[in-house]
């Protein structure tokens, strides 16, 4: 059994209000390509499909002629695919029964109810049968009912997955896969330390983080939402990160689609199939003749590091010349301390130790309130 590994296509970003029309269809086209050569029997695309809930009808239509591709290619392929948090959940979910029949599987939202299930795809091969649990972006309150949380009771994003996952009874006697688009914390590491892209949609407190150890059912988790390759937890429950750079901070990374082959239960493989951008995201720092004598075609960020003045509408003409792809320039300056004032230490506060600190009387059940309220907000604004 061969899969493809995907994530975050971002269909109809603009970088810095550059339109990657042209740029997401060359690498789509090569990922078709890829997938008429190796031949796999599924592909899975872990969320975030468009960059946007109401994606432009530009944007629908690109991502249909990637999905006529990928059937054209592979006929006898099973094309799975979530809802991301970027993504509308219920656009995604629309046709799917039709689709289905099409062996396009596209869902959009996760269980709701106790009668509900995560969606699953299965698939057999000369070794048994592989089933695909397809789990789209969830927040605590989408499935509050589905996993039966208390009334009264704030549910962390961690303890709906676990319990969400717990419902399905995993065969492991099969082999299975998770499709997922959340925060997974690789074992081990603080959220903090986890890099991350500045596309990303991030949470107060990375209230949205879950603990890899609930993937521990899975021979593999296809995962979504981290922009960088990443593995969370061993070889085989991993990000594989978008096909094209999203921001500037993804400059330099190499991208790529994963192809994933399973034997018999216990022995896979995965391998990274390169894709090439029609422009690379760069960022050349130095001093404005240095970089001048680096001109290029590709996007990218001019850091200037001249310590004299430069005469502003020249310098910009000359490197929007040597760049035509220019996305932003920035002065590094330096700053000259100033040791006459009295430096404080800055202390960063959560939203619920200010509070705690303007109602410095408030009693342990007002806090454990205050702490919920806090993250229903959170949530909320997530939405």
């Amino acid at each position: 059994m061969k899969f493809f590994h995907l994530s975050d296509l971002h269909i109809g970003l603009k970088l810095m209000n550059r339109d990657l029309k042209e740029d997401q269809e060359y690498v789509l086209g090569q990922i078709i390509h890829l997938a008429k050569q190796e031949q796999p029997d599924g592909i899975v695309i872990a969320g975030d499909i468009y960059d946007k809930a109401v994606p432009s009808a530009e944007a629908v239509e690109l991502f249909d002629w990637f999905l006529n591709g990928l059937t054209g290619a592979v006929p006898d392929a099973d094309v799975m695919l979530i809802s991301g948090n970027h993504d509308s959940a219920a656009r995604i979910n629309c046709f799917r029964s039709v689709l289905s029949r099409q062996k396009v599987h596209m869902i959009g939202q996760p269980p709701r109810t106790g009668g509900e299930h995560i969606e699953k795809v299965v698939r057999k091969d000369r070794f048994g049968t592989v089933n695909f649990y397809l789990l789209p972006f969830v927040r605590p309150s989408m499935v509050r009912q589905a996993v039966n949380a208390e009334e009264n009771k704030s549910l962390s994003y961690d303890e709906a997955i676990r319990r969400l996952l717990a419902r399905e009874m995993v065969d492991q006697t099969c082999r299975n896969v998770l499709v997922s688009h959340q925060f997974y914390l690789p074992s081990g590491k603080p959220a903090e330390e986890v890099e991350r892209s500045d596309s990303e949609i991030r949470t107060v407190e990375n209230i949205d983080q879950v603990s890899a150890e609930v993937l521990e059912p899975f021979d593999y988790a296809a995962l979504g939402h981290i922009h960088k390759p990443m593995k969370v937890r061993g070889e085989f429950c991993r990000y594989c990160g978008t096909p094209l750079a999203c921001s500037v901070s993804e400059a330099g990374q190499e991208k790529a689609v994963l192809l994933v082959e399973m034997k018999e239960k216990g022995n896979l493989s995965v391998k990274a199939l390169p894709l090439k951008p029609l422009r690379q995201v760069q960022v050349i720092r130095g001093e404005l003749l240095q970089v001048l004598k680096q001109s290029c075609e590709d996007y990218v960020t001019v850091i200037l590091t001249d310590r004299t003045d430069l005469d502003i509408l020249d310098m910009q003409d000359r490197l929007r010349h040597a760049f035509p792809y220019l996305l932003e320039i920035r002065r590094e300056t330096q700053e000259k301390a100033n040791f006459g004032a009295e430096s404080l230490p800055q202390v960063s506060l959560s939203p619920f130790q200010l509070c705690c600190e303007f109602l410095k009387d408030a009693d342990e059940k007002e806090k454990e309130i205050l702490q919920e309220v806090i993250n229903t907000v959170l949530e909320e604004e997530l939405e």
